[in-house]
């Protein structure tokens, strides 16, 4: 009986810790979500993307920390790969814009090599609409981006 009790305890205290533990690892910094954007960049570069989409992709992989995920678009604006929300895979994100009406999605679209766009959009960890700042890097016909949220 007291093994069932002390069991029971543990599994209370694991569950209701694990909120704790994300909330005390803190949100990413800027500079998190630029160097996890060119260790994408090199990673689609050196394993195509196929194989690279599908790992972007996966919730458990090495591509989510914290509130920083990949999203990739094409030279068109067609998202390829999302992080966050695979269901825009596939669908145009040309017109897209941010709560005060910025196309950034346009503003990521030109850019030639890499550079930071700034933005609102709904942080994954708070689910409160942000600034965020976006790393951007471009690879052929593609573009990795991973952004922070403003703290």
């Amino acid at each position: 009986m007291m093994k069932q009790v002390l069991r029971a305890l543990w599994l209370a205290s694991a569950v209701l810790a694990a909120p704790a533990t994300s909330w005390a690892a803190g949100l990413a910094t800027a500079d998190e979500a630029k160097a996890m954007a060119m260790k994408a960049a090199d990673y689609l570069r050196s394993s195509g993307p196929d194989k690279s989409f599908a790992a972007f992709d996966a919730k458990d992989g090495p591509w989510h920390d914290r509130d920083l995920y990949v999203t990739v678009l094409d030279q068109k604006g067609v998202v390829v790969a999302h992080g966050n929300n695979t269901g825009l895979i596939g669908k145009s994100a040309i017109e897209l814009r941010d709560v005060d009406g910025k196309p950034f999605i346009q503003d990521v679209l030109a850019i030639k090599d890499s550079a930071w766009i700034d933005y609102k959009w709904q942080n994954p960890v708070t689910r409160a609409v942000e600034p965020k700042t976006q790393y951007n890097v471009r690879v052929g016909e593609y573009l990795v981006g991973v952004g922070a949220y403003a703290k």
